[in-house]
């Protein structure tokens, strides 16, 4: 994909949470904020407009001036830290953006030869805070804001994109989907524990709770929590899964992600043929009858 650097502003008041620290609202045991920089993972520098705090990835830490000035302000801040010709910018509350609505703005900002892209939501509402700009005329536009209103503080964010020849990128709702109020933070609670999506939530929260940097197929260690739960007993199921993890962390130390994920792929199927020769042999000894 086209290399860019991502700004993410975090520094509203969030006054439609009484004021509560919503970048570190938790949603899925993540907070907003790692939800967001995960799906702007591949930046090249990743700048976060808001007061320092613990994140699950590094960044680069940046403050408007005047604090609170706005998010036109605030793009400014981030702006100036940032060199490559693309820049994601997008909110911090957003608990459902994803890599692939990220690939598809770097994607039309590339290649249309415009001033950037933008997400338009299916009612047709458009969200700079879910767009790529080109640098170039994002610094151009700021500058002239500047200037004629003495500063960009307090200004609203469409007298800068009005300037702005975008691209129109559909997404669907969730891409777009921000948190305001508490009743939508509890939507979104509600939406990851859904059947589809709460197992994609559940792995994705360890991988960065425990600092992982794995892709793996998880229907392959299902089925062998299954096989083991089977064909030996049920608490079979998670100690072997966790031996399975053990013996491939130590068959691929030092490996890159990829041959770590094959390393636990071919411990599994090791240890699946394990479960269902004792299944087998189970199955025998059942039949054979004792003279």
């Amino acid at each position: 994909m086209t290399a860019y650097d991502a700004i993410v502003l975090a520094g509203g008041s969030a006054k439609r949470l009484g004021g509560a620290d919503k970048p570190g609202t938790r949603v899925g045991g993540r907070s907003l904020l790692d939800r967001v920089l995960a799906a702007c993972a591949g930046a090249r520098a990743t700048v976060v407009v808001a007061g320092a705090r613990s994140t699950y990835r590094p960044v680069t830490w940046a403050r408007e001036t005047p604090v609170g000035g706005g998010p036109v302000a605030a793009l400014d801040a981030g702006l100036r830290k940032t060199t490559e010709a693309l820049v994601l910018v997008v909110s911090a509350d957003l608990p459902f953006l994803g890599a692939d609505t990220v690939a598809a703005l770097v994607g039309a900002a590339d290649g249309s030869g415009r001033d950037g892209a933008l997400c338009v939501d299916p009612d047709g509402r458009e969200q700079p805070l879910v767009a790529v700009y080109r640098t170039e005329p994002l610094r151009r536009e700021l500058g002239l804001l500047a200037s004629e209103h003495g500063g960009l503080s307090g200004l609203p964010l469409r007298l800068l994109t009005s300037e702005l020849d975008l691209a129109r990128v559909g997404t669907d709702a969730l891409a777009s989907f921000d948190c305001d109020t508490w009743a939508d933070i509890e939507v979104a609670r509600a939406r990851i524990r859904e059947h589809g999506a709460v197992l994609d939530e559940w792995i994705t929260a360890v991988k960065n709770e425990l600092g992982i940097e794995l892709d793996v197929d998880t229907s392959v260690l299902l089925d062998l929590a299954r096989d083991a739960a089977h064909g030996v007993a049920r608490p079979a199921a998670p100690l072997t899964t966790f031996l399975v993890g053990y013996a491939a962390a130590r068959a691929s130390e030092g490996a890159s992600p990829e041959a770590a994920a094959e390393a636990v792929a071919e411990a599994s199927r090791k240890a699946v043929a394990l479960a269902l020769r004792w299944e087998e042999e189970s199955g025998e000894s059942k039949g054979t009858s004792t003279p």
